[in-house]
């Protein structure tokens, strides 16, 4: 396994494992705060945005190495 394949590997895992602690965090933010319904939903759409980045950028960056290659 070259460092670059490591890379890659750890960065996704580490950013999977990231997130998922992000939601379970922004959920008791919520739940503490007595956000409400609204309060959540502005909460998770928030960080969904950051996940749909996170995807995108993975999308678009096999998709360019696919019409390059």
């Amino acid at each position: 396994m070259t460092e670059k394949e490591f890379s890659d590997i750890s960065l996704t895992l580490c950013l999977t494992f990231g997130i998922s602690y992000m939601l379970f965090i922004v959920y008791k933010l919520g739940e503490e705060s007595k956000a409400g319904r609204y309060g959540m939903m502005v909460l998770f759409i928030g960080l969904g945005f950051g996940i749909f980045g996170f995807a995108a950028k993975y999308i678009i960056k096999l998709y360019l190495a696919s019409q390059l290659a």
